[in-house]
């Protein structure tokens, strides 16, 4: 079962905006971040969800989307995530990005996949802008990242990395993302 969520667990850039999630699974999915292990148990991850359609709007401006398709802006307003969980440092508790922010979003990920939600993990952020657009003390609080929510309204295909070793994911004409992974034998260097 975990292998299956993992495997679904991609991702994704174009949702279904009339298909909303709701303030509590985001709840939810938070509650499933601050479960997870973190390093000394500092528990220094703090959350916001954003659900309402305008604020939505306003967060989307501050992110931006897919750095290997040069020519797309990002999803389309009818393509656009419906929710978003944006991931703080408490500066008072942690100054520095650690891996207990991957490991949380992790464990977001794989609830919404779970839920059959996708989502996208982005770390290309206007990190003021948001702060200041939340209402949230810059002195305390940094923006981590933010992942983007929603019933997903895109295919991704996983394909073995080209002879090349180029790692760039692309769109075909029928906007079929690829994503080219490396093989596990390439992974795996040490097995006894």
């Amino acid at each position: 079962m975990l292998a299956e969520l993992v495997k679904k667990s991609r991702s994704y850039r174009r949702f279904d905006a009339k298909k909303a999630i709701t303030r509590e699974e985001l709840r939810a999915l938070v509650d499933l971040g601050r479960l997870s292990p973190c390093g000394g148990n500092k528990q220094y991850l703090k959350y916001a969800t954003v659900s309402e359609e305008d604020l939505r709007a306003k967060v989307y401006d501050c992110l931006a989307w897919a750095g290997y398709l040069p020519d797309w802006d990002g999803p389309c307003e009818e393509e656009r995530p419906t929710g978003y969980v944006i991931l703080l440092r408490d500066k008072s508790i942690q100054a520095n990005l650690s891996v207990d922010e991957g490991i949380a979003a992790q464990s977001i990920f794989l609830g919404a996949t779970e839920l059959g939600y996708g989502g996208c993990m982005l770390m290309n952020v206007q990190r003021e802008k948001l702060l200041n657009l939340l209402g949230l003390d810059k002195e305390r609080y940094a923006v981590s990242m933010v992942i983007a929510l929603g019933v997903v309204k895109e295919e991704v295909v996983i394909e073995a990395m080209p002879e090349d070793g180029d790692v760039k994911y692309w769109r075909d004409k029928e906007q079929v993302h690829h994503v080219p992974k490396r093989s596990l034998a390439e992974v795996l260097v040490l097995e006894q």
